[in-house]
């Protein structure tokens, strides 16, 4: 039986609860500026972006709705494998501006893979959100609008990222431990 992680796997803390909180609010008021007079849909993929987009909610002063993805992998490990969506848009989002709020970006290959779904829904303008970006991963060029932190390419959990399910419920953002990974 594999060990469930628990917080004193994690090796270093990459980003504290506060600089993550002032991040969050300084992205929620460049969204309301930027979306004045409109009424954007935020759209997270569950359950790691439910943590960053239920912050980012708050912190943005305008009219928001709200709504949920999610999707599953399977193939290949190294590239992700291929995309399904198990959860689609409830909301209609046709004419209205999309915002894709991610808790963390990559190799890029399944919000790319969302992007094209979500285009398929006619938005009037569809922009990405991200809290974490590990952009030496990326293999396919995403416009992203708003981005909190660049970061290395190290296994990070919390604030909603977990590993194997646990951990996200930290409040900062950790590097696992090598050992902790198995």
């Amino acid at each position: 039986m594999e060990r469930i992680p628990t917080p004193q796997d994690v090796a270093e803390v990459l980003i504290e609860r506060p600089a993550l909180s002032a991040r969050v609010r300084e992205l929620g008021a460049h969204i309301s500026s930027d979306y004045e007079g409109r009424e954007p849909v935020l759209v997270t993929v569950l359950k790691g972006g439910l943590f960053f987009m239920a912050d980012l909610c708050r912190a943005i002063d305008i009219d928001v709705a709200l709504d949920f993805m999610a999707v599953s992998s399977y193939g290949p490990a190294p590239l992700g494998g291929a995309v399904r969506i198990t959860k689609d848009l409830d909301e209609d989002v046709s004419g209205r501006p999309v915002i894709v709020v991610e808790d963390i970006i990559d190799t890029g290959l399944t919000l790319n893979y969302l992007l094209g779904v979500l285009r398929g829904h006619g938005p009037a303008s569809l922009e990405v959100c991200v809290l974490l970006d590990k952009d030496v991963r990326r293999i396919v060029d995403l416009p992203i609008a708003y981005r909190g932190f660049s970061i290395p390419d190290r296994y990070v959990v919390g604030y909603g990222l977990d590993h194997r399910q646990f951990l996200r419920n930290l409040p900062y953002v950790g590097v696992l431990a090598e050992e902790a990974l198995g």
